[in-house]
């Protein structure tokens, strides 16, 4: 899979006609996942203005840092047939921007990662144009993944299990969650990797707040560990996949809760596929857990959409009526916490197909013991 395939050529009219359906006049994407997405060029987020701009009509051009020249040339946007408007250190880029767009720009789409700083210096620049925020235009887009986009997750999530299956030969009792943490780490960029986004060791009744991250707290004989990880491959695209583990036989509570979890997880995976609801893969996992009287301990949504950011669109919640399209790839990860005690997570990755629901994560969900 080459730089071409997940970020071909053609995105770039798909973004203009997509820029032209919504009645905006330009898109303004400054470093960050929309620029990647757009024109493949991981662009380093600095004070000094890096801006893809894209008209609705009209040649899009990338204005850049002439300090940064050399490396936006380098990088796959230099396929894209664009002009790089080089700007030096007296100039202001902001205005440059504006004067090129002139008076077309009435209604522009602005990053959604862009840093305030760049927002306002290029509403002082547009004053008359309205701001919006891209992802009204680039979610469309970004939620169908590609053949070469499904690919990438997929290679995403075998690296991601490989560094689950040497879970179990680092969870002890008597270490602490920093130091599993510290190891984990360290797999994750051996896998292949190019970032260690997070490491969650979660132990005991740590195991109860679903975002707990690491502590000192030593892992006791007998507790639940709730091992939630991810990191981004060099080409961009993310891997994110929890499990449960118990460092020797857990409590009999914590047991019987695990196995509705498992069957939820399984139900909600089990009902992807194109036409339901995305609020419908919430509740296939929602209704099991409620139904054996722990819906109070279920506290976020099922998932969330993953491509080039761990978290975009769509999102697996209640509430949410969007049909779900082949290419749409999103986590499905219902748990269960008990305040103070412990808690559960199952988590993988899945990409709506023609026919169903594909896993880009298979190490075992059922209760590891170590």
């Amino acid at each position: 899979m080459t730089s071409s395939d997940l970020y071909p050529v053609s995105r770039l009219a798909a973004v203009q006609e997509a820029t032209a359906k919504a009645g905006l006049d330009a898109l303004l994407l400054t470093p960050g996942p929309d620029l990647r997405y757009v024109s493949g060029y991981d662009a380093k987020p600095l004070e000094r203005l890096t801006c893809l701009v894209v008209p609705a009509s009209g040649e899009a051009y990338m204005m850049v840092p002439r300090l940064e020249l050399p490396a936006a040339q380098a990088s796959p946007a230099s396929r894209l047939g664009l002009e790089f408007v080089a700007w030096d250190e007296t100039d202001d880029p902001y205005a440059i921007a504006a004067a090129r767009l002139g008076k077309v720009a009435g209604k522009v789409g602005l990053a959604d990662r862009m840093w305030a700083m760049s927002s306002l210096r290029f509403r002082e620049a547009l004053p008359e144009a309205e701001q919006v925020l891209a992802g009204s235009v680039l979610r469309e887009l970004r939620m169908r993944k590609s053949p070469a986009e499904t690919a990438a997750l997929r290679e995403a999530g075998q690296a991601i299990d490989s560094v689950h299956r040497q879970v179990p030969g680092l969870l002890r009792a008597g270490r602490t969650e920093r130091e599993v943490a510290k190891d984990i780490a360290e797999a994750i960029l051996a896998s292949g990797h190019a970032t260690v986004d997070f490491v969650i060791v979660a132990s005991g009744p740590n195991g109860a707040s679903p975002h707990h991250d690491v502590s000192d707290r030593v892992i006791q004989a007998g507790e639940p560990v709730v091992v939630d990880i991810g990191g981004q491959l060099h080409n961009g695209y993310c891997s994110d996949s929890t499990r449960t583990y118990s460092v020797g036989e857990p409590p009999a509570e914590f047991a019987a809760y695990y196995e509705v979890l498992r069957q939820a997880q399984d139900a909600a995976c089990a009902a992807v596929r194109p036409g339901v609801s995305c609020e419908s893969i919430d509740a296939a996992a929602r209704d099991i857990i409620a139904g054996a009287g722990y819906g109070e301990y279920f506290v976020h949504r099922t998932g969330h959409g993953i491509g080039i950011e761990t978290h975009e669109e769509p999102y697996i919640v209640s509430g949410n009526g969007e049909p779900l399209e082949p290419g749409f790839a999103f986590s499905v990860e219902p748990g269960i916490y008990l305040p103070g005690r412990h808690g559960a997570r199952i988590e993988d990755i899945v990409v709506c197909t023609e026919s169903g629901g594909e896993r880009m994560n298979d190490t075992p969900r059922e209760l590891v013991i170590v």
